[in-house]
């Protein structure tokens, strides 16, 4: 809800036989989304304390509270939407993947795929509650930490916040010390953690017999053909 308020939040996966809720909770707050009917997807926010968001209580504030829930449901189904597709074009990538410069002349420095505190950072970023709430240096560098794995300091988190703003993949919420991700940068996050959680690691562990059975036989299957090709073509296999 884009607020840099001190809480714990908390999420909750319910499976039942009518298929997924997720719950997002926030103090006296929660916000849930799940598959109506099996037909549409449902967001509901619900505010038991106004203060949760910031706002005073008194019926003459229900504009505002309507307007941050609606706001929060809104950036939740941009990050639900991005997941959905997360292909980037190359001039984004390029974008990212290396140093620029912005538009004032600032360099950018570069979110390189497959460096590990920048996938420790996109992963953190992937947390759906983090679109409703935003991040701010502290909510963010905890949960980089853990995925990281290794010490991770408040220099090192604002730093990584500083190239996550100049490559226009967040915005800080005026007046605050919180960010929202842009679409440019729900659609980095997703698609960098998708693919390497998603194809990279199991293609890397495919003779790995935690591998799933037709991975390894896909694999078995291209490597026999590649051995009849250099055979026909009389190659030395490598010693």
């Amino acid at each position: 809800m884009g607020l840099g308020v001190a809480g714990h939040f908390r999420t909750a996966i319910d499976r039942d036989n009518d298929g997924v809720v997720v719950n997002a909770f926030y103090r006296h707050s929660r916000i849930k989304y799940y598959l109506k009917d099996r037909r549409a997807l449902r967001i509901e926010t619900v505010i038991n304390d106004t203060y949760d968001i910031g706002v005073l209580r008194r019926l003459e504030h229900l504009d505002e509270v309507i307007a941050k829930a609606r706001d929060a449901n809104r950036r939740l189904l941009d990050t639900i939407r991005a997941g959905q597709s997360c292909v980037l074009a190359s001039p984004v990538i390029e974008r990212v993947a290396q140093p620029t410069l912005t538009e004032d002349g600032r360099r950018a420095p570069a979110l390189r795929f497959a460096d590990p505190r920048v996938m420790a950072l996109t992963g953190a970023l992937c947390l759906s509650l983090f679109a409703v709430t935003g991040v701010t240096n502290n909510s963010l560098r905890a949960l980089t930490a853990r995925m990281l794995g290794t010490g991770y300091t408040t220099s090192q988190m604002t730093y990584d916040l500083r190239r996550l703003r100049f490559n226009g993949l967040i915005r800080r919420i005026e007046h605050t010390h919180t960010y929202v991700l842009t679409p440019d940068g729900q659609r980095l996050a997703i698609f960098y953690t998708k693919l390497n959680d998603r194809l990279l690691r199991p293609l890397l562990a495919a003779d790995q017999p935690q591998a799933p059975p037709n991975l390894r036989q896909a694999l078995t299957t291209i490597d026999h053909h590649v051995d009849d090709y250099i055979a026909q073509a009389r190659l030395k296999t490598a010693a």
